[in-house]
């Protein structure tokens, strides 16, 4: 039996986490110096509620060697497949690797090179390739052509944590919120990185509609998408409905994006990805 594992860099609609049974390696969230375990000692809904409430930014730390050999350990007897978030953004793939040269299991770790909802899209075609019967060198042949495919965009509706977090300066962050700057991000190389920027909150939806579009075509019935949010369900009413304004969907998941992505982005991020 072959078992998927990622980590909570991933964010995975829960109705896929449930129906494939899915295990998920959690990082450590530090806010005012406590620890929590990624959606064991925390929920997003708590997390949210302490990122708006405290004026502190709270750091992340990657899941340790000790923990993969405790998840290891749990699936020794199975076929382990385990997809880590991008290993140039987290440590954690490293953790996985060390622990894996230390345990004997059949264990193989795959380098999904992408974050949040992007690496969500790979977790989900992993497990529906192991529905249909693949071997895990099959499975991961496929990944690896499809990692390139994979559309990943999204915005924030302050540029306040991304100041907090140093990836802006406060100058660039001042001005941006005097013009009403939103940013648009993707993720290029493993990591986030600025794509575009519009102004005002409207101009972000169609310009991430348009993002797919722009790449597949209107007609996306044959594809999964994703659309990622935080504590702002209004945005994801708007992004959905721009979505079916401008394409033809199928299979379309909301992702309640986590506490270690949104450590970073702050609880109002929306986005959406595409494979």
């Amino acid at each position: 039996m072959i078992k998927i594992l990622c980590d909570s860099i991933t964010d995975l609609p829960i109705e896929i986490i449930k129906k494939y049974n899915i295990d998920i390696v959690p990082l450590t969230v530090i806010f005012n110096e406590k620890e929590y375990l990624d959606g064991v000692d925390i929920t997003t809904t708590k997390f949210y509620k302490m990122l708006k409430e405290n004026g502190t930014m709270p750091k992340t730390s990657q899941a340790t060697y000790a923990q993969f050999v405790k998840f290891f350990e749990k699936y020794k007897d199975d076929e382990i497949l385990y997809l880590a978030g991008s290993s140039v953004a987290s440590g954690t793939y490293q953790s996985a690797v060390l622990a894996k040269n230390d345990f004997d299991a059949n264990i193989t770790i795959f380098d999904t090179f992408n974050l949040s909802i992007g690496s969500g899209q790979l977790v989900i075609k992993a497990c529906e390739m192991v529905e249909k019967g693949l071997s895990v060198d099959e499975i991961v042949k496929n990944l690896e052509n499809l990692k390139n495919d994979i559309e990943v965009i999204f915005s924030v509706d302050t540029l306040e944590y991304l100041k907090k977090g140093g990836r802006i300066s406060s100058t660039k962050a001042a001005l941006g919120s005097l013009l009403n700057i939103k940013p648009i991000l993707t993720i290029k190389d493993g990591l986030v990185v600025q794509k575009s920027q519009v102004r005002g909150k409207k101009q972000i939806f169609t310009t991430l509609v348009n993002s797919l579009v722009e790449k597949y075509g209107d007609d996306l019935t044959n594809r999964t998408i994703f659309l990622g949010y935080g504590d702002n369900k209004e945005d994801l009413k708007t992004l959905r409905e721009t979505l079916l304004n401008q394409a033809k969907v199928k299979n379309v998941y909301d992702v309640n994006i986590g506490c270690v992505v949104c450590s970073h982005s702050g609880p109002r991020v929306i986005g959406i990805s595409c494979m």
